[in-house]
């Protein structure tokens, strides 16, 4: 196992093959060892990011909402979620409103986050050829739906960083639909 813990996390959407069960660690679980991050939500100065100033608020509350919500392969909510389901549901519950689907769906959907944009709250970030999915909080993390530990906030340690595979930002409209 990885020194973080985290071996047999990464693939967690129904089109993607599930690995087998793993053990469960009796150590504290991360999410109340972890203190929460504070969020910048200051503007950036891309124009792709205008709009997303509206939308950040809704969709950290989204986020805050679901935070200790049990992993289920498959699931979108309301109280349990897979990797892709998670991040599907936030955006959803934040008025962006696209088709659910797998990470790798998810990534060939959407266009690649400029260079300043890939550790901004929001960005789509994807692991381990595709399989996984999280939400970048910011340079330091991201939430996503852990299979061990279900929703959390996860630090970019040595583990995630070596296994990202790239960044894509989810366009929001000009108004975001209630």
């Amino acid at each position: 196992m990885e020194a973080s813990g985290e071996a047999n996390e990464i693939s967690c959407s129904p089109d993607d093959i599930a690995l087998a069960p793993v053990a469960v660690n009796q150590a504290k679980p991360a999410w109340e060892v972890k203190a929460k991050p504070g969020i910048d939500l200051t503007p950036t100065t891309s124009a792709s990011s205008t709009n997303f100033l509206n939308f950040q608020p809704a969709l950290l509350a989204a986020i805050d909402q679901r935070l200790g919500s049990r992993y289920r392969w498959g699931a979108e909510g309301p109280n349990t979620f897979d990797c892709s389901g998670f991040v599907w549901s936030i955006f959803n519950a934040s008025g962006i409103n696209f088709e659910r689907g797998s990470a790798r769906t998810l990534f060939a959907q959407f266009t690649a986050a400029a260079p300043d944009e890939q550790f901004k709250f929001g960005t789509l970030v994807f692991f381990s050829g595709l399989t996984h999915i999280g939400v970048v909080a910011d340079e330091h993390g991201f939430y996503h739906a852990s299979r061990r530990h279900g929703v959390m906030y996860s630090p970019f340690n040595e583990y995630w960083l070596k296994r990202i595979d790239g960044f894509r930002r989810v366009p929001v409209p000009a108004t975001v639909t209630d």
